[in-house]
């Protein structure tokens, strides 16, 4: 079994050899650069991201970290408001790391990248010492383009404001906790990390009057309604029983203690909409497969500012506050 050795990184035969064999077939490229031209771009504002995928185990439940990092880019870029185009990554790979799971890894890569249609167009490959890393880090960014007429904020949120989740919560943190940790379920719960572009271009395509969308990642739902709710100066009061929980990560989280709103998600959103268009917009979410179960959750109103409410299903409130610690740590 061929193992990623020290020179693999030295930027010699090496390395010249692995980009040749492994990284430029999987991107559909001559050759994979560190940096890249582009001839132009399509008319609109350009959006930039970039993230780091440390996740372990690398391959989990529903997916890997090859599939997380495509998606996870482009999944920023898309609740943005942008439209993406082009991705670049870079590999931090420990000595010893199988030349077969690199092969896995790129090979979901570029199955994702090909079904969003996005291109990999820049990349760069680091070997660090054995030990000195976990198996393997990547480091990605992402570039897009946001269309005249889209405006998404925080501070466009107003009182009246519906709040819509595009489906159920915490199947990527369980997911993730279960491998790591050697627990099954039945039926067994998948990660959810997918594409998010297409939903949310249907979404800019049926109304621009969307105030805000993002996906709500580490931290969970919860984390991600205080953020809005921080930003916006309002508060958003969520009703418990609208909100999806499938019954693998419901189980989990009795078992371990935890709550769902906390638990990290991939291939979610949350939106917060003018009233007018709520019903319209769930309807045209509902039209995808990453939506099909989107609903309204709550509403905004103004005060008491910069809170979170849930409506219990017990009848009873509570204040629903950011994650103070870390329920999962290394989730994505």
């Amino acid at each position: 079994m061929g193992l990623i050795q020290l020179g693999h990184g030295s930027g010699g035969r090496m390395m010249h050899q692995l980009v040749r064999e492994y990284f430029a077939p999987a991107f559909g490229m001559a050759s994979l650069n560190d940096s890249a031209i582009v001839a132009s771009l399509p008319a609109g504002r350009i959006a930039l991201t970039t993230d780091s995928y440390v996740i372990s185990p690398i391959f989990f439940p529903g997916g890997d970290i090859g599939l997380l990092s495509v998606c996870g880019t482009v999944n920023d870029l898309a609740v943005s408001g942008a439209r993406p185009l082009y991705l670049t990554a870079g590999f931090i790979i420990e000595e010893g790391f199988p030349l077969a799971d690199l092969q896995k890894i790129l090979e979901s890569m570029s199955a994702a990248a090909c079904r969003i249609g996005v291109q990999v167009i820049a990349g760069d490959t680091k070997v660090v010492d054995r030990g000195k890393a976990d198996r393997i880090f990547i480091n990605t960014a992402g570039v897009g383009v946001v269309e005249d007429g889209v405006d998404i904020s925080p501070v466009n949120i107003r009182p009246g404001d519906k709040v819509i989740l595009s489906g159920p919560v915490g199947r990527h943190g369980i997911s993730v906790m279960a491998e790591r940790n050697g627990i099954t379920f039945d039926p067994p719960v998948l990660s959810d990390v997918c594409p998010l572009n297409a939903l949310t271009a249907r979404m800019l395509a049926a109304t621009k009057k969307i105030r805000v969308m993002r996906d709500p990642t580490r931290g969970g739902l919860a984390t991600t309604l205080k953020e809005l709710a921080n930003d916006s100066g309002c508060c958003i009061t969520i009703t418990e029983e609208l909100v999806e929980v499938p019954r693998g990560v419901r189980g989990a989280c009795d078992l371990l203690g935890l709550d769902p709103l906390y638990i990290a998600n991939e291939g979610l959103l949350v939106a917060v909409v003018d009233p007018d268009d709520a019903g319209m917009l769930v309807r045209e979410m509902r039209k995808d497969e990453t939506g099909r179960t989107a609903a309204v959750i709550g509403e905004v109103a103004e005060t008491p500012a910069k809170t979170v409410l849930l409506k219990t299903g017990i009848g009873g409130i509570r204040i629903v506050d950011m994650l103070s610690g870390d329920q999962l740590p290394r989730i994505c």
